[in-house]
């Protein structure tokens, strides 16, 4: 009895181990670094540093524009700014735009992602800045990880006036029980550990802070993009999120057939700056 007792208390501790190690592996991910600039796109930026409220220096570019519109264009996980810039390229002649590396990604300040819940900071970084600049129709278009981050904070934050949201997860528990699925029944204790971590580590509960919360409260206009495809990101996301937004008569959705993750339909570009056109 006493080796069964010992034996289940070294798997204990080693599970504790392997999802600690685990959440660290996501928060801390191996950065892709694309090494392009708009000059590559033939845009004009300048170079800015925004400070988020919780004091950490991002690196953004400012492409700007005699239009009073303003879009804000957030990359996704683990990737940077400069993967949005063949979006920009289809958008500067119509809007202002303003790209920026989340925290711990590309060049910006910070020791990890935390994969929505801080990066609302670096969004309302973004908006304090076009703000300064006088523009009041803002739209923000965010793929991935800046999609759910683009719903968290429409929710809250009154000065997105419309989103569009490119295979965005709806909400991290379902996410990391999707990702683990091979551990079968062991998936569930291992990813409530790492939501434990991760609630240790920025101090608020990411599931509570879920797209698929922050869905309910969102007014404006809001374009829901997934592919059916998606094999990082399942398509069940997209639906759930559909579910939640029934009752906001502003809600588009369009879902492709076919396309991977990060994969652009062939109308994509043109589809977005249709909505922002209609939208701001």
């Amino acid at each position: 009895m006493k080796k069964v007792i010992l034996y289940f208390l070294v798997f204990v501790l080693g599970f504790v181990g392997v999802s600690l190690w685990s959440f660290w592996l996501v928060v801390r991910p191996a950065k892709i670094i694309f090494n392009q600039s708009p000059s590559d796109f033939n845009l004009t930026a300048e170079e800015l540093t925004l400070e988020t409220e919780d004091g950490i220096n991002l690196s953004a570019w400012f492409v700007d524009s005699e239009e009073k519109r303003a879009l804000v264009l957030l990359h996704g996980y683990p990737a940077e700014k400069s993967d949005m810039l063949s979006i920009a390229s289809s958008l500067h002649h119509d809007f202002a735009l303003l790209l920026l590396d989340f925290r711990y990604f590309g060049k910006s300040e910070g020791y990890y992602t935390t994969l929505g819940v801080k990066e609302r900071l670096d969004l309302q970084a973004a908006l304090n800045f076009l703000e300064s600049k006088g523009y009041e129709q803002i739209g923000v278009m965010g793929f991935s990880l800046g999609g759910a981050t683009a719903l968290l904070t429409a929710a809250e934050d009154k000065r997105i006036d419309s989103v569009v949201s490119y295979a965005a997860f709806s909400d991290l528990r379902i996410l990391g029980q999707e990702t683990y699925s091979r551990l079968f029944v062991l998936k569930y204790p291992l990813v409530e550990l790492m939501l434990l971590w991760s609630r240790v580590l920025s101090g608020e509960t990411v599931t509570s802070l879920s797209p698929l919360n922050a869905a309910k409260n969102i007014t404006v206009p809001v374009f829901i993009v997934h592919t059916k495809k998606d094999e990082q990101i399942s398509f069940s996301h997209a639906m759930r999120l559909k579910e939640l937004l029934i009752e906001n008569q502003k809600a588009e959705f369009y879902f492709p057939e076919q396309g991977l993750h990060g994969e652009l339909p062939v109308d994509f570009n043109s589809r977005i700056k249709n909505f922002f056109e209609r939208t701001l």
